[in-house]
């Protein structure tokens, strides 16, 4: 992969297709790896772009602890393929991350997969403060040997453990640094509901039904923020759609993504 800069962290990405660009971001516990199977369809009309976001992947740790950090780095790879208005696809944590780029810089569209623009709760901060300060003491491996199983439905995860064992390897490769780096900058985002208020592009909001990971409350509140919203809800799917149901999520994004540029194309 190729490697740019953002205040000396080097940020590897990569780039296939030709077209609009969408540039899809990983969650928490993820790399770039993420999308390798999902993105194929994308390649005819699209410039597709992932990258590893700071301290996961081939990336190098972060210099700080924040969302705007990460969405800085994302913006350095915006800048080096020199791209325009491209669409953002931010899974879980990435949409986080994409969200706090949209209110930054211009998009053409922005699809938040199984995320949401709402602070953590109290609750959420304390708990994600200690898995800091876990990972921090144990490593990585215990940590996230707990977390990804999680992220799927129990019948897919018993289903599937080839790819649940590959998960974990992958993010148990990631320096100790780096995850709890990524924790505290969840932990102290802010509220970007005011980033959908406001956005003149279409939202593509995908949400498993039974995601664990984000409240359902909060899965559906954000959909009534944005002017133009394309939802879908899916059933017997919690955190993983890209994997669970990749060919209703991909041709969600399909659809999306027609929407976006469909004056551009």
């Amino acid at each position: 992969m190729p490697h740019t800069t953002y205040r000396n962290c080097s940020i590897a990405y990569s780039s296939a297709g030709t077209g609009p660009a969408v540039v899809f971001i990983h969650g928490f516990g993820e790399d770039s790896r993420v999308w390798a199977d999902f993105l194929p369809p994308f390649f005819e009309k699209y410039q597709t772009v992932t990258l590893d976001l700071p301290g996961a992947g081939a990336s190098e740790p972060p210099a700080e602890s924040t969302i705007e950090y990460f969405a800085e780095a994302v913006r350095t790879v915006v800048e080096t393929l020199g791209l325009e208005k491209p669409v953002l696809i931010g899974h879980s944590m990435g949409g986080y991350v994409a969200l706090a780029y949209a209110e930054r810089y211009p998009l053409s569209g922005l699809g938040l997969f199984h995320s949401q623009p709402f602070a953590d709760t109290e609750e959420k901060k304390e708990a994600r403060r200690k898995s800091a300060e876990f990972v921090e003491r144990q490593g990585s491996r215990p940590y996230v040997k707990e977390l990804i199983p999680n992220l799927f439905t129990a019948d897919f995860a018993a289903a599937h453990p080839g790819l649940l064992r590959m998960l974990v390897d992958r993010a148990a490769g990631f320096p100790p640094e780096g995850i709890a780096a990524a924790l505290d900058a969840m932990r102290q985002r802010p509220d970007r509901s005011e980033v959908l208020r406001k956005a003149d592009y279409p939202i593509l909001f995908i949400i498993g039904e039974e995601d664990k990971a984000i409240p359902e409350e909060n899965s559906y509140a954000q959909t009534h923020l944005p002017e133009r919203a394309l939802i879908h809800s899916l059933p017997g799917v919690a955190h993983m759609g890209m994997f669970e149901a990749t060919e209703a999520t991909q041709g969600m994004v399909v659809e999306f993504l027609v929407q976006c540029f469909s004056g551009s194309e």
